[in-house]
């Protein structure tokens, strides 16, 4: 419990943290930004990483000149794209072996649903993935155990880290430093979250009509 509290404070003043990070380690602050947004997007253990909030935060520290913009920017474009791509091959090589039938609640009928799910909409999810939290970070796992084409997840995979990466960063640079967000971080933080959930939300709504609707028609 004391942990949960802890990372909660961190990612609500991620600001005040980053800044003392900045100030005692100056250049190697690439180096943990970049470790924390590939583990968040590379190992499914690590969800609780921060990723949008620490983004934003890089972001309106490169404002003020502290980092670099374009070298934040490309640094931790790569460590979203390889943390996925990780995640995928983890996912693609022993996913399987946990859907072998000796987790009960892991069955093989999770992994054929899961297959035929990334056959319609494989694409689409990974990139949709990457602007919510904990679901970017299963995304690219479920979709190796699926097995979905690697030529068809990469492509997506970058298209997704670059547009979720410049986004973030650069609402980061652009208005990290407003006196109302600088005064009101933690409210900040919580919209984005409240954000990032929406179009998973509207696409769950738009899919359970779309299986209502089919299910009136066979019924008809």
């Amino acid at each position: 419990m004391e942990l949960i509290t802890h990372l909660i404070d961190f990612i609500l003043h991620l600001d005040e943290y980053l800044s003392a990070i900045i100030t005692q380690y100056g250049t190697w602050t690439y180096a943990l930004l970049f470790l924390v947004i590939f583990m968040e997007t590379g190992f499914v253990v690590t969800p609780f990483l921060p990723g949008d909030s620490l983004l934003f935060a890089a972001g309106s520290f490169a404002a003020l000149g502290a980092l670099n913009p374009w070298l934040l920017f490309g640094l931790l474009a790569v460590a979203a794209v390889l943390g996925d791509t990780v995640n995928y091959w983890i996912g693609h090589f022993i996913g399987e072996r946990a859907f072998s039938g000796n987790i009960r609640w892991l069955k093989q009928e999770y992994l054929i649903k899961t297959q035929q799910f990334y056959e319609k909409h494989g694409g689409k999810t990974i990139i949709l993935a990457r602007f919510v939290p904990i679901i970017r970070t299963f995304a690219p796992f479920v979709a190796g155990v699926g097995k979905m084409s690697y030529g068809k997840f990469v492509s997506f995979n970058v298209i997704g880290g670059i547009a979720w990466v410049s986004l973030f960063t650069f609402m980061g640079y652009f208005f990290g430093n407003l006196p109302f967000v600088k005064k009101n971080f933690e409210l900040v933080i919580f919209a984005i979250i409240f954000i990032s959930f929406i179009p998973p939300v509207l696409e769950f709504f738009k899919a359970r009509k779309e299986i209502k609707e089919e299910a009136q028609a066979k019924a008809g």
